[in-house]
């Protein structure tokens, strides 16, 4: 058996609540959590889960083509603009 050695690090009080009650849900440890965790990473070499950032919704992909379909109808004289209360005139 390999010598098992300490390792400490912070997380927010909350974040660490809710973990240890999803361990205790399925019959682990926080440690054994992170012991699976750990030897999933050195076995595949990568975060074993998508980590991404938040898109803002105004770039997501929708709405690029919502613009792009509004620009072609703006060039073609086809867009139909409307007042609105929020905007001033």
């Amino acid at each position: 058996m390999a010598q098992t050695v300490s390792v400490n690090f912070k997380l927010d009080s909350d974040v660490k609540r809710s973990m240890e009650q999803a361990c205790a849900d399925m019959g682990l440890s926080m440690s054994a959590a992170f012991t699976i965790f750990a030897k999933k990473v050195g076995r595949e070499r990568r975060i074993p889960f998508e980590v991404s950032a938040p898109v803002d919704p105004f770039y997501s992909e929708a709405n690029i083509r919502y613009l792009e379909q509004k620009y072609e109808e703006y060039k073609a004289g086809r867009l139909q603009m409307a007042e609105h209360e929020l905007i001033e005139v």
